[in-house]
């Protein structure tokens, strides 16, 4: 496994993010392919194994079954001091308005079994908010040590800009990290977003790395139930299939050129573009030891290109 500082925040995390949505309870209705307490546990716990040590759920996965079941796997796994646990806050009553945060907070903390966060993200951009109104709020939760560091997830480059400015200006904590959608099919946010993003020394951890596993497999659907019922990943990649597909075929041409595998080759793309830990989720401890493969590959210039070679241009997905 390699690790990497987080953007300017002194926490050292593993350069692939174990991402908990897989878990829950689908009663939840959230998702119907979510894995039980103990299946669960056995993931995280090979995770582990593997040197995984940063986790990543949100308060409204699995209405929060997501987070009880990554306590549970960590207090009976690991010391709390061993890992790097981020979770969300934004689909909730309140969205990011002060109370809301301070509410939700809690609920995480309580869930996750544990009296601090590593890493608390923004799970949207609430317009309906004011940008300073969420900033002193998130920064409160850093001074009262809640939370060691903040990050971002999806959303416009100006939307971002402007907050870190209200963190500068006011001497808020600011953003060390953006989640946001990024993977070989979906790259518009090469565009604005990405350049912020370095210019500013924020870390990457895009979710979806993958495109839900269509830069995984040379077929573009699967016969999973997640495949069947993962009505939001059919929405972000379905549409432009026949063009993408594409893509998915260079990816396949590359990674049998390199003998390795298209789950590999994608997230030696993500480390090429400069990502510091993509965020994989994964239901089979199979897939987690695939991923980790990634790091005995290194792609060219040439095999970077010949992957973006047929990418056009996308309608935003994500920062919506």
């Amino acid at each position: 496994m390699q690790y990497i500082r987080l953007g300017n925040s002194d926490l050292t995390v593993s350069r692939l993010c174990l991402g908990c949505m897989s878990f829950g309870d689908p009663a939840s209705k959230m998702h119907a392919w979510t894995l039980d307490p103990e299946r669960s546990e056995a993931i995280i716990r090979h995770a582990l194994d593997l040197g995984i040590n940063f986790f990543d759920t949100a308060n409204t996965y699995s209405a929060g079954t997501s987070e009880e079941y990554l306590g549970r796997a960590i207090g009976n796994c690991t010391s709390r001091d061993k890992v790097i646990l981020a979770s969300k806050v934004y689909f909730n009553e309140g969205h990011l308005k002060k109370e809301a945060i301070a509410r939700e907070i809690e609920g995480t903390l309580r869930r996750l079994r544990t009296d601090y966060l590593d890493l608390y993200i923004i799970h949207r951009f609430d317009a309906e908010t004011p940008v300073e109104e969420t900033m002193e709020a998130l920064d409160k939760l850093v001074r009262e040590g809640k939370v060691r560091a903040l990050g971002a997830s999806a959303m416009y480059g100006y939307q971002f800009y402007n907050m870190q400015l209200a963190a500068r200006d006011n001497g808020w904590t600011p953003f060390v990290s953006m989640q946001n959608h990024y993977n070989p099919l979906y790259r518009e946010d090469e565009r604005e977003l990405i350049p912020i993003c370095r210019q500013m020394n924020v870390a990457l951890t895009p979710y979806s790395p993958l495109a839900a596993g269509r830069c995984a497999r040379p077929d573009w659907a699967a016969d999973t139930m997640r495949s069947h019922t993962d009505k939001v990943a059919m929405g972000k990649y379905d549409s432009t299939e026949e063009k993408d597909k594409q893509i998915a075929a260079a990816i396949a041409a590359v990674a049998q050129k390199h003998g390795a595998t298209m789950t590999q080759v994608t997230l030696a793309w993500h480390f090429y573009k400069g990502v510091a830990a993509p965020i994989i989720g994964a239901t089979k401890e199979a897939y987690l030891d695939d991923a980790a493969g990634a790091f005995d590959l290194t792609l060219t210039a040439e095999d970077v290109a010949a992957i973006e070679e047929h990418y056009t241009p996308h309608a935003v997905v994500g920062a919506l």
